[in-house]
This record gives structure tokens, sequence and C-alpha cells, in this order.
């Protein structure tokens, strides 16, 4: 958004994809154990690669402590996220942008990714961004999380 100032606290929804949409990071599989209590269809077979993304997205909230990652998803192709920045949590630190961020979850990523043998990889440029404004958008952005494995055969990135 024109203007905005992405370091200001706030949450928002992350999608970030790989270029040309390469499935590099894993497939996704029936849930052999859904039942009442976890009743996901479908979940995430995450590949190495897949397992270097998810890391590096748990160590964006061990890196600054003013990020909190609430919920995600990697998928075959690309990276569900809702990331909160919150200046609150921390003293006298330069809160990064979002876009900062993200750059530091790509760039980390694809010097792993690439250390383990995918030469090739690379992320599409920039990622799309949606700022959460109330609990309730909040509770339905964390279902279609939660559920975006089930909905892969759909889903505009497969």
């Amino acid at each position: 958004m024109l203007g905005y100032d992405y370091s200001s606290d706030n949450l928002y929804f992350v999608t970030i994809c790989v270029q040309n949409r390469v499935c590099c990071f894993g497939k996704v599989i029936r849930n052999e154990i859904s039942n009442n209590t976890n009743p996901k269809l479908f979940i995430m077979d995450l590949n190495q690669f897949g397992k270097i993304v998810e890391e590096r997205l748990l160590w964006l909230a061990e890196q600054y402590q003013y990020v909190v990652l609430h919920n995600y998803v990697v998928m075959p192709n690309h990276i569900h996220a809702i990331i909160e920045i919150n200046s609150s949590l921390v003293e006298n630190t330069k809160i990064k942008s979002l876009s900062q961020l993200v750059g530091a979850l790509k760039t980390t990523s694809s010097k792993h990714i690439h250390l383990e043998g995918y030469q090739e990889f690379r992320w599409q440029r920039s990622f799309h961004d949606i700022i959460i404004r109330d609990n309730r958008a909040f509770n339905n952005i964390s279902k279609y999380i939660e559920s975006n494995p089930d909905k892969w055969h759909k889903d505009v990135f497969n």
C-alpha cells in the first residue's frame, strides 16, 4: 500500500511463491491419521528443501524478537504465513519492515537450499501481503492456511 509503514506494529498475511511455481518443497499427501481431533484430509510431506523453508520461517521469530509467527504452511511451491510485527516486545531495537523480513527469509532459505545442491532454486520476485485488521479476518485467514493442503488440487498455485 503506497505510503504505508510496513515496519509498524501489525499482523500481515504473507504469500511467497517459488519462481515459475516449480513444486520443490514436497508434496501434499493423504493424512493417514485424520479423525475428529485432527480433521485434515491432506497434509504436506516436506522434503529437505521444504524443511529448510520451514526452519527459516521459525528462525525469523527467533532472530527478531519483535516478530511473532502465528500460523504458516509450506506448500509444494509457495508458503503462507501470518507474521506479526510487535515493537512492544523489544526495547531500543530498529524494527525491520515486512519487506526486509521477507527478504531475510528468502535470502537465507535460498542460501541453504543452494548448499543442499538445488542450484537452480529461485523465489519469485516480491510477495503478496494483506494487512489483517480484525479478529474475524485473522480467524478466516488462519483457517485458510490450515486447510490449504486440503484444497491443493484446486489451488491457483498448483
